[in-house]
């Protein structure tokens, strides 16, 4: 698969607690991501964060939080990440999503060690 260097990256601020379908929502979207073919997909927790409601959601043991941030980052051409746009819409019940145009400078798999 060829990824444009003109490319658009897609990321999604969601809730460790969120669901889709009684999975947790993140590893639903990458799985539907995966699915339909997109160049890729990583989901990173955050140790701390707040969102619309101004809640704080910490990591911190004497605040320990079970609903910690969650990002996950889409990177392919603009219309793949378009197309992807109402089906990301149709599983999340909150959260924010953005999108930024990038330069893809590497797109490759991994190589097999020599020796």
């Amino acid at each position: 698969m060829e990824l444009p260097h003109d490319s658009v990256l897609l990321r999604i601020f969601i809730g460790e607690s969120d669901r889709y379908e009684h999975h947790p929502l993140h590893e639903a979207i990458v799985l539907k991501a995966r699915e339909l073919h997109l160049a890729g997909a990583t989901v990173l927790r955050g140790a701390i964060g707040f969102g619309k409601s101004s809640r704080l959601h910490t990591s911190k043991i004497l605040r320990l939080s079970i609903d910690l941030p969650v990002i996950i980052e889409i990177v392919d051409s603009e219309e793949k990440i378009n197309a992807f746009l109402p089906t990301l819409d149709g599983m999340m019940a909150g959260g924010l999503v953005t999108l930024e145009k990038v330069r893809v400078i590497h797109y490759r798999g991994s190589r097999p060690a020599s020796g």
